[in-house]
């Protein structure tokens, strides 16, 4: 996920201050003291339709450059609301329940104009979706404080919150230094119970059993009535779930495959798509190399959505017009929560002629193997130069021997 040092942001009614990092908000009422106060991080990932008729996938976050101009304070209700960029905004409405308050639902809207995020959108119309966003109970004169990641989908869009730190109707203009701590943080996992026996010998630990090595699926994408992208490969991700990481194997046999490729040729995309999980990765090109650029990563669990998100990737590089190719398995950290290992890969998204692979550029693991014969053959010659030298020497020795005599 996003991870961006802390700077601060404040922001009067009606004015605002260019920083870069985590939103931090104080808004003031008509009196001019603060009323209402926010300091939080939120990740947009925004699925939506392109020219050609085909999904592209946008992620980004809610940046420190905001407007807040359009929040409100009164006694029972208080309205924060943060626009930003070309058309997209962010709301959070609050209600006064007299010793407690309450937020129950974000809207957040998001302009298909903004050509910046957006890119190559078929349409430019403004959208809206609210999430049901249960934060009840915050006692009055106590900020609301979550450090867990709240991740909510809601058709094509999913948003995470984390490091929240917001305060409602603020009393005396002074922001409160007692919290009221959300349910996420407060869960602990119980200590399993330990039952004594007349056992010696405690049973060893129990090691889960490697998993199999993961089918390899071929897969393929189309655009202008050919075949613009090649992958060949078994997958294996591995994603943090609670305190531990969950490994799994990527069925292709379960699995719906689309993707695009731009008009340009600037940029590919292969999208896996399961009833659980969707994994995308991207390809760009600068006319004389390729290299895979960005992997996005959604999995529903029964507790909520893992996501997580690379977009400054450079890895499977190869020039244009062949492919690349990594017979062994490789591992991938794409972010600090998920990893990606790769089996019989091969890739090619640019330039395919004939829907057949082009030319392989092997990686580094694959040509490890050709060296072999290589240093055989170094190490021969040295023995060779040594014998030759030790031999001379002795000649040498036994010729000035009968000299002497």
């Amino acid at each position: 996920m996003f991870r961006y040092a802390c700077m601060i942001l404040f922001l009067v009614l009606g004015s605002e201050i260019q920083l870069s990092c985590s939103t931090e908000v104080s808004v003031n009422d008509t009196a001019h003291k603060l009323c209402l106060y926010a300091n939080l991080n939120v990740n947009f990932t925004v699925t939506y339709e392109a020219i050609g008729k085909v999904n592209h996938t946008a992620e980004f976050i809610l940046p420190a450059i905001v407007n807040a101009s359009g929040s409100t304070c009164d006694k029972d209700t208080s309205t924060l609301e943060l626009r930003f960029g070309k058309g997209h905004s962010w709301t959070i409405k609050f209600t006064n329940e007299n010793k407690t308050y309450n937020a129950h639902d974000i809207v957040f809207t998001y302009n298909l104009a903004d050509d910046s995020i957006f890119k190559n959108a078929s349409s430019n119309e403004t959208k809206s979706v609210t999430f049901t966003q249960s934060i009840s109970d915050v006692s009055m004169d106590t900020y609301y404080s979550c450090k867990s990641e709240d991740t909510m989908e809601k058709g094509s869009v999913v948003q995470t919150l984390w490091n929240v730190s917001m305060q409602a109707f603020i009393i005396n203009g002074t922001k409160s230094d007692k919290d009221t701590v959300c349910a996420m943080d407060r869960t602990t996992t119980p200590m399993p119970t330990t039952h004594i026996t007349n056992a010696t010998t405690p049973p060893a630990p129990t090691t889960p059993s490697p998993l199999p090595t993961p089918k390899t699926g071929n897969y393929s994408v189309s655009g202008n009535h050919s075949v613009c992208l090649l992958a060949s490969m078994g997958l294996q991700i591995s994603f943090k779930h609670g305190l531990d990481f969950k490994k799994m194997n990527i069925d292709p046999e379960h699995l719906n495959v689309n993707g695009n490729c731009s008009v340009n040729k600037s940029d590919a995309t292969l999208v896996l798509r399961s009833d659980q999980m969707d994994l995308t990765f991207t390809f760009q090109e600068d006319g004389k190399k390729f290299r895979l650029h960005a992997v996005n990563f959604m999995i529903k669990l029964t507790n909520g959505t893992f996501t997580a998100s690379n977009t400054n990737l450079s890895i499977w590089e190869a020039a244009v017009g062949s492919s690349y190719m990594c017979n062994k398995e490789q591992s991938y950290n794409i972010t600090d929560t998920f990893s990606v290992n790769t089996f019989s890969l091969q890739v090619q998204p640019f330039e395919v002629n004939g829907n057949a692979f082009a030319t392989a550029h092997e990686c580094g693991m694959d040509d490890a193997g050709f060296l072999i014969p290589v240093i055989v053959g170094a190490v021969l010659a040295v023995l060779i130069v040594a014998v030759l030298i030790v031999y001379a020497i002795g000649r040498r020795r036994t010729t000035v021997g009968y000299q002497t005599l």
